[in-house]
């Protein structure tokens, strides 16, 4: 895998066009009209604008592009080779050899495979915060712990835990920030899917709740997601409910994950959509929910 820099009259003149016609749709047509991407064969991707594949027989090639940063891979070598040969013919660009940082993720190889971890991320995030000297907890979330809205404390009269925040964007901002580390610590999901639903109106309890996530985080900063190096092709997925998780609306919960082989590959802790009656109905909508996952991925 290796990792390349633009440096090219193109894309020094970006900064503009990126306001008007946002950065992914510009490199998607910088790569598709001006680097003859569609002439070499790649093709973006219906999902990512800024996804190209290009399939020779049995092997592809991948291109990821964000901003003027751009990853390549592929099955094989040459297909690579001739991939990097295109682009020094269209651009100027700096190759970086194998991929080590990208938008804050580390990448750590070993003989048991690739590390994916958000360690320096975190300690930046830890140290914004002023929590580099705050003692670490082993849980991101306390045990049977439940969050609840402002109107539902004042109709249920649980006047000890009425405490509205009064500056919101300092709770929004955290919610953002701490939520890119569930790309490498899936642990956290639930946790963050449950506390987002107090954006609009939060109170100091999600907060403190958030901030005890960062401390979590901090007893175990080099966590993150090992893609092992295994013969194993097949998907294994995995299902769980939480019947009646949300004391507010009475929803519950579905949560997922999916293996490629022993590697983790895509997981989601959600709220269902509607209010089920029984145990058995939650476990049923799970299940519905990692079926249509797998769907997407074969």
């Amino acid at each position: 895998m290796g990792a390349g820099e633009f440096s090219s009259s193109q894309t020094r003149r970006t900064g503009l066009e990126r306001e008007a016609l946002g950065v992914v749709p510009f490199v998607n047509a910088i790569w598709i009209s001006e680097t003859g991407g569609a002439q070499e064969g790649f093709t973006p991707s219906k999902f990512d604008y800024s996804l190209f594949t290009k399939k020779v027989g049995h092997d592809i090639v991948v291109i990821l592009i964000y901003v003027d940063d751009l990853l390549l891979t592929g099955s094989n070598l040459e297909l690579i080779k001739e991939a990097k040969h295109s682009l020094h013919q269209q651009f100027k660009v700096k190759d970086l050899g194998e991929l080590r940082y990208f938008l804050g993720i580390e990448v750590l190889r070993s003989k048991h495979g690739v590390l994916l971890n958000q360690r320096k991320y975190t300690l930046e995030l830890i140290s914004e915060l002023g929590l580099s000297g705050a003692k670490p907890v082993v849980t991101p979330l306390e045990i049977n712990q439940k969050l609840t809205t402002l109107e539902f404390d004042k109709v249920a009269c649980w006047s000890s835990t009425v405490d509205p925040l009064v500056d919101l964007t300092s709770y929004q901002k955290l919610i953002g920030k701490v939520l890119y580390l569930t790309v490498t610590r899936p642990e956290i999901s639930f946790v963050f899917q449950s506390q987002s639903q107090f954006m609009q109106a939060p109170k100091r309890f999600p907060m403190e709740s958030t901030l005890r996530v960062v401390r979590y985080l901090k007893n175990a900063i080099g966590f993150g997601i090992l893609l092992k190096i295994s013969p194993m092709h097949s998907l294994t997925a995995f299902c769980d409910s939480n019947w009646g998780a949300f004391p507010v609306t009475r929803r519950s919960v579905s949560v997922y994950l999916v293996k490629l082989g022993d590697s983790l590959i895509s997981w989601k802790s959600k709220k269902q959509h509607t209010i089920s009656r029984s145990n058995a109905e939650v476990e049923y909508r799970s299940m519905a929910t990692v079926v249509v996952e797998l769907t997407w991925l074969l």
